[in-house]
């Protein structure tokens, strides 16, 4: 699998996309760099938008909904059970979001700020699946409990100008060990500088992942 498969939504697709931007306070604004808030199953665009708020609320914020519903609750691709994703669905998808980015960077006038995806658990999986197979548009991400979004597929991506956070728990059953392993060995061998910082615990966002991400965040 190579990267830059992408989707066919058309134009009035993505412009009735549910979703939120919220631009950044205050001078400076318009120059200001833009998370991409991603939530997890059953969440929904205005809830994410406090975990950019936890991380730095000077930022911009944009905010989709996922485009698949699971039983009532909004998710970004399809699954066939617990962990086990349908990975063809997650390929689309994620092409799906990175043409929503353009759109939305181009509406709202976001050419040339830095932009960061960050995305919780599913939220998390779709902007890893972006971060691989969409280099372009997604250079930039922090995956809260997340985990390789793939399967047993391998990818043929070149991700030298990549870099990535990992964050979340070493014990979490949602986002288990050997597939976290997987994650960091792809990312590495794509060529992306990944940072990976898994503590004490299991699924969620802890006050420790915050901290983390903040350092990160003012590192780059």
């Amino acid at each position: 699998m190579s990267n830059e498969t992408r989707s066919a939504l058309s134009a009035a697709e993505l412009a009735a996309w549910p979703h939120v931007f919220r631009e950044a306070a205050g001078g400076g604004a318009t120059e200001a760099p833009v998370f991409v808030t991603l939530h997890g199953t059953g969440g929904t665009e205005h809830d994410i938008v406090a975990l950019a708020d936890a991380l730095d609320p000077s930022w911009a914020v944009l905010s989709p909904r996922g485009r698949t519903s699971e039983n009532g609750m909004n998710r970004w691709f399809a699954r066939r059970g617990e962990g086990v994703f349908d990975v063809d669905d997650v390929v689309v998808r994620a092409g799906e979001l990175a043409d929503f980015i353009e759109w939305a960077t181009a509406s709202y006038g976001l050419e040339g700020r830095p932009l960061v995806l960050v995305g919780f658990s599913n939220g998390a999986n779709i902007a890893l699946a972006t971060a691989f197979l969409h280099p372009l548009v997604a250079q930039r991400a922090i995956a809260f409990s997340g985990m390789y979004p793939f399967a047993d597929r391998r990818l043929d991506a070149r991700l030298d100008s990549s870099t990535i956070l990992l964050v979340g728990g070493a014990d979490d059953p949602m986002a288990p060990a050997p597939s976290v392993a997987t994650l960091v060995s792809e990312l590495e061998r794509a060529g992306a500088a990944v940072t990976a910082a898994h503590r004490a615990g299991g699924h969620g966002i802890a006050a420790a992942d915050l901290e983390r991400a903040k350092e990160w965040l003012a590192a780059l």
